[in-house]
């Protein structure tokens, strides 16, 4: 994380993706906020509900784990991780603030990686420039738009845990 010659703004960047071979669903968000970017980990503020809710998607508690472990039981389920945007200036963390973004190239991760059957956007604003970045190729995949895991939306934990549960039904599908 860099922080611009104004002071003003910051450009921040995104984590690698985390896929491999067995990726057969890839959970996209928008960017990783401030205290993940700080902890070089996905979705590292513990009131965001990410990992509480992807537990009950494959089925194994991913909180009490270590990051690394957390990643390595996502992929063993078939679930990868990355992000719409590849770099931007903004302030904090709500999407609502990011301006001047660089976007990733998700054509060409999934033409890498073919076994990748459905996309789940983990809310409004990474399905909004995802189907946009995805353009034609979007009706290759099954998508999925899912409320956002981020505290700073407001639904309340059971109603995201329902949609998001419709998760687990497509990873047992494919």
């Amino acid at each position: 994380m860099t922080i611009s010659s104004s002071c003003q703004t910051t450009r921040k960047r995104c984590f690698d993706p985390v896929v491999d071979h067995r990726t057969r669903l890839l959970v996209l968000g928008s960017l990783p906020g401030e205290k993940s970017l700080v902890l070089q980990q996905y979705y590292g503020n513990p009131q965001n509900k990410f990992w509480l809710l992807m537990s009950e998607v494959i089925g194994v508690e991913l909180v009490p784990l270590d990051y690394s472990s957390r990643l390595k039981a996502l992929l063993e389920h078939g679930v990868g991780l990355w992000d719409v945007v590849a770099e931007a200036h903004r302030p904090g963390s709500l999407d609502s603030q990011i301006r001047a973004r660089n976007d990733n190239d998700l054509c060409a991760l999934l033409a890498r990686h073919p076994n990748i059957k459905a996309i789940a956007f983990n809310g409004g604003t990474a399905a909004k420039l995802g189907i946009k970045v995805l353009g034609s190729h979007a009706a290759n995949y099954q998508i999925k738009e899912l409320p956002s895991s981020s505290p700073a939306y407001t639904l309340g934990y059971a109603e995201k845990a329902v949609r998001w549960q419709t998760l687990r039904a497509l990873l047992l599908a494919m």
